[in-house]
């Protein structure tokens, strides 16, 4: 069984010959070649190659410089570098470049021959190393797959999950009925509107403005169904809904953000709102850009008490408390969108509703 490919580079035939017959002796297939030039024509047509065993002071291009162009083409192949007593300091700057060690001339056979077989032994284990790492990488790339395809189930059983809840929820106000979707999907295009490129922020946004009305399930049918205008009391309870909605979500860990949505998604910018009465950018941009969508969507919205604004008229009302209570960062990112846009939106919303297309739900 041959032990590994050597080629052997010397100017000098009898040195070369004599260590390609000893190499061979000793259970290794060897190639001779008597300048840098012929070395690295042989090295580039024979990938198998081990270890280049090259004297340093040859006719033309040194051992040095055949040196870094072996090493440019293969980097983990072994360079043994054969001196004079007078080269000694070459062959240990040599080294110093990638030369796995040097022999001296004259050499004794035995000592080249366990050179040799040291420096293919660590060949063999440095290739091997890498097959190990790049197996190990498969296996991670591999794990790393399955572990995003497990999260993305996960993340659309979430997601799935929570519109179902949010779902019967808003059968049990009828007059809200769809309006946490329809404002999901608002609140995300003006987030896109904005800039918002982040996966996990627009996630947050996502959840946020999904569950913003998910206290309510604390409030009184009494007051939550009442076809009328509330009285001051009832009003104070109602205003109970997003404290009682963040409290429900802050605790569970991946909606520990979108709680604080859902916490101040009636805040106002003039520090006006409830339940905390922030001011500006106090109140997170989530709930900022939340506060438009959810406002458009209830004005265009007909209640037993008022009629449905138009989609023009509500741009109207944005513009009118831009700055007031709205953010006017977020008002003008609504208005770069022609209001067609916004109308078709809710006309294809409406349709899933009356189809009982649930559908919308993935």
């Amino acid at each position: 069984m041959v032990k590994g490919k050597v080629l052997i580079v010397d100017d000098e035939a009898d040195i070369r010959e004599l260590l390609g017959d000893f190499l061979e002796g000793e259970g290794y297939d060897c190639a001779l070649a008597s300048d840098a030039p012929e070395a690295l024509d042989l090295f580039k047509s024979s990938p198998d190659i081990d270890l280049v065993m090259s004297d340093i002071r040859m006719p033309g291009k040194s051992g040095l410089d055949l040196l870094g162009e072996i090493k440019d083409i293969d980097g983990d192949v072994m360079v043994v570098m054969i001196s004079a007593v007078k080269d000694i300091e070459s062959a240990i700057t040599a080294m110093s470049k990638g030369a796995y060690d040097y022999v001296a001339k004259p050499f004794k056979l035995t000592e080249v021959g366990l050179i040799a077989k040291k420096a293919i032994e660590k060949r063999r284990l440095v290739l091997e190393n890498k097959e190990y790492q790049k197996g190990l990488e498969i296996k991670v790339a591999e794990k790393t797959r399955d572990l995003e395809e497990a999260l993305f189930k996960l993340d659309k059983t979430y997601l799935f999950t929570l519109r179902a809840m949010v779902v019967a929820l808003d059968t049990r106000d009828e007059e809200t009925q769809g309006h946490s979707l329809r404002v999901v999907k608002y609140t995300l295009k003006l987030a896109e509107l904005m800039g918002i490129k982040d996966e996990k922020h627009l996630k947050v946004i996502e959840y946020g403005s999904l569950l913003h009305d998910i206290g309510k399930i604390g409030i009184p049918d009494a007051i939550l169904r009442k076809p009328g205008k509330l009285t001051p009391e009832e009003w104070d309870v109602m205003k109970t809904h997003p404290r009682i909605g963040y409290n429900i979500l802050h605790k569970i860990e991946f909606l520990e953000e979108a709680a604080q949505i859902v916490l101040h998604h009636h805040e106002r910018l003039n520090g006006a709102g409830y339940p905390d009465g922030l001011q500006g950018h106090e109140i997170s941009l989530g709930s900022r850009i939340f506060a438009v969508a959810d406002t458009v969507d209830a004005m265009t919205t007909e209640r037993p008490y008022r009629y449905a604004l138009s989609f023009e008229e509500a741009s109207e009302e944005l513009a009118k408390y831009s700055g007031i209570q709205f953010d006017k960062q977020v008002v003008e990112a609504f208005q770069t969108v022609p209001l067609d846009f916004w109308i078709n939106e809710r006309r294809q919303w409406d349709q899933k509703f009356i189809d009982n297309d649930y559908d919308l739900l993935k």
